[in-house]
């Protein structure tokens, strides 16, 4: 079978000719992503909560000549969401990538766990991509080309202390193969992205013995950095990559191989 002049147009588009969403960019793994995607040319929107670090995230990024705007939501509210999709497709014409990057973590036992905590988890880790997916996909089928990339976690697999957050994460998995058999007909590939303990704020709040301890567990012996993850996501969302989607890719130093518990 020979490539329709269709796909051959589909997989030469420029970077520069993609807009791409990064949620939860302005700091730590989405902002590497971010970064990343900005080095390989793709025009930027980064969304984050936080509007103060938002916009340092923007000012060092236009400092490294990324074309980037920025917009400060919540990706729980819907109407939040949907007014960012509608801006972005009148100045750039729609959404062509997305990066659901955005949670938060949730570390407690189920015993000491009560339902406004598990859902504030489950919403920020969970029902925000599904929010976001909904909102950015009727352009990505009229425009017959889009790429997702959800950002689920090692600790879907499951881990003590965290019923919330591995649940949410799971889900994100499940999410990621159900849009990718709905929309694989429409140009449209959806992937999931599963990082192990990567260098961030939070890895760095840890006590060194805990960081010492969780680095020995890691079967290649280092911590992985954000730049690991936005390389993974660079790979899944250039338009050469047609014949990926529906897959979790893991990015956690082959973490998930015996699925430790932390």
């Amino acid at each position: 079978m020979t490539e329709t002049n269709e796909d051959l147009t589909s997989a030469f588009r420029a970077p520069q000719t993609l807009t791409a969403v990064v949620t939860g960019a302005a700091k730590g793994i989405g902002f590497g992503i971010a970064k990343e995607l900005a080095r390989q040319g793709y025009r930027l929107s980064i969304w984050d909560y936080d509007e103060d670090t938002l916009v340092e995230a923007i000012d060092e990024l236009k400092a490294l000549g990324a074309n980037v705007t920025g917009t400060a939501l919540d990706v729980t509210v819907v109407d939040q969401v949907e007014e960012a999709v509608r801006e972005l497709t009148a100045s750039h014409g729609g959404v062509d990538i997305l990066v659901n990057n955005a949670g938060i973590g949730g570390d407690r036992l189920v015993a000491k766990m009560d339902l406004d905590f598990w859902q504030r988890v489950v919403d920020t880790n969970l029902t925000s991509q599904f929010i976001c997916c909904k909102a950015v996909l009727p352009h990505m089928v009229e425009s017959g080309f889009g790429r997702i990339v959800n950002l689920s976690s090692r600790a879907w697999l499951g881990n003590r202390g965290q019923a919330s957050y591995s649940a949410a994460k799971g889900g994100v998995v499940s999410l990621t193969r159900s849009l990718a058999l709905e929309y694989a007909r429409s140009g449209i590939t959806v992937n999931a992205i599963a990082p192990g303990i990567i260098d961030t704020p939070l890895f760095n709040s840890l006590r060194d013995d805990v960081k010492d301890g969780l680095k020995k567990s890691v079967p290649v012996q280092r911590i992985g950095m954000p730049q690991d993850v936005a390389n993974a996501v660079v790979f899944l969302v250039q338009p050469q990559t047609s014949y990926v989607t529906g897959q979790l890719l893991y990015v956690c130093g082959g973490r998930s191989l015996s699925s430790p518990s932390v």
